[in-house]
Protein backbone atom coordinates (compact mmCIF):
# COMPACT_ATOMS: atom_id res chain seq x y z
CA UNK A 1 0.00 0.00 0.00
CA UNK A 2 1.45 3.39 -0.82
CA UNK A 3 1.71 5.74 2.21
CA UNK A 4 1.52 9.38 2.05
CA UNK A 5 1.75 12.51 4.89
CA UNK A 6 -1.10 13.77 6.67
CA UNK A 7 -0.91 16.60 9.18
CA UNK A 8 -2.96 17.22 12.08
CA UNK A 9 -3.59 19.39 15.16
CA UNK A 10 -3.31 18.33 18.70
CA UNK A 11 -3.04 19.79 21.99
CA UNK A 12 0.54 19.42 23.03
CA UNK A 13 -0.32 17.39 26.11
CA UNK A 14 -1.93 14.91 23.60
CA UNK A 15 0.97 14.53 21.47
CA UNK A 16 3.49 14.17 24.36
CA UNK A 17 0.79 11.20 25.53
CA UNK A 18 1.02 9.99 22.02
CA UNK A 19 4.80 9.80 21.83
CA UNK A 20 5.30 8.72 25.46
CA UNK A 21 2.05 5.65 24.80
CA UNK A 22 4.01 4.91 21.52
CA UNK A 23 7.58 4.17 23.19
CA UNK A 24 6.15 2.21 26.20
CA UNK A 25 4.17 -0.19 23.15
CA UNK A 26 7.26 -0.13 21.05
CA UNK A 27 5.66 1.19 18.09
CA UNK A 28 5.02 4.70 16.52
CA UNK A 29 2.74 7.45 16.39
CA UNK A 30 1.94 6.92 12.99
CA UNK A 31 1.41 3.16 14.31
CA UNK A 32 -1.16 4.24 16.18
CA UNK A 33 -3.42 6.43 14.05
CA UNK A 34 -3.19 4.05 11.64
CA UNK A 35 -4.62 1.12 14.00
CA UNK A 36 -7.11 3.75 15.26
CA UNK A 37 -8.63 4.45 11.67
CA UNK A 38 -8.47 1.13 10.59
CA UNK A 39 -10.73 -0.29 13.67
CA UNK A 40 -13.33 2.60 12.94
CA UNK A 41 -13.29 1.05 9.23
CA UNK A 42 -13.77 -2.18 10.68
CA UNK A 43 -16.66 -1.70 12.94
CA UNK A 44 -17.69 0.66 10.06
CA UNK A 45 -17.96 -2.53 7.73
CA UNK A 46 -18.71 -5.23 9.84
CA UNK A 47 -14.99 -6.81 9.79
CA UNK A 48 -15.64 -9.68 11.18
CA UNK A 49 -11.92 -9.19 12.98
CA UNK A 50 -14.16 -6.93 15.42
CA UNK A 51 -15.91 -9.81 16.59
CA UNK A 52 -13.35 -11.92 17.23
CA UNK A 53 -11.31 -8.59 19.51
CA UNK A 54 -14.67 -7.78 21.23
CA UNK A 55 -14.99 -11.74 22.62
CA UNK A 56 -13.77 -11.07 26.21
CA UNK A 57 -11.81 -14.40 26.75
CA UNK A 58 -10.12 -13.68 23.34
CA UNK A 59 -9.73 -10.42 24.93
CA UNK A 60 -8.07 -11.27 27.89
CA UNK A 61 -6.10 -13.94 26.46
CA UNK A 62 -4.73 -11.72 24.16
CA UNK A 63 -4.05 -8.57 26.92
CA UNK A 64 -2.26 -11.75 28.71
CA UNK A 65 -0.02 -12.76 26.41
CA UNK A 66 1.06 -8.79 25.70
CA UNK A 67 2.01 -9.02 28.57
CA UNK A 68 4.30 -11.77 28.93
CA UNK A 69 5.97 -10.67 25.61
CA UNK A 70 6.34 -6.97 27.21
CA UNK A 71 7.69 -9.01 30.86
CA UNK A 72 10.21 -10.70 28.84
CA UNK A 73 8.51 -13.99 29.96
CA UNK A 74 7.72 -15.20 26.60
CA UNK A 75 9.91 -17.93 24.87
CA UNK A 76 10.60 -17.17 21.50
CA UNK A 77 11.42 -20.25 18.73
CA UNK A 78 13.18 -20.16 15.83
CA UNK A 79 10.76 -20.98 12.60
CA UNK A 80 12.78 -24.30 11.93
CA UNK A 81 12.32 -25.56 15.43
CA UNK A 82 8.15 -24.98 15.16
CA UNK A 83 7.84 -26.18 11.80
Amino acid sequence: MQRSKINITLDKDLIEYAKVYAEEQRTSVSEIFTQFILNLKRAREGDPTEIILSDPDFNKSLLQTISRIKSGKMKWHKYKEVF
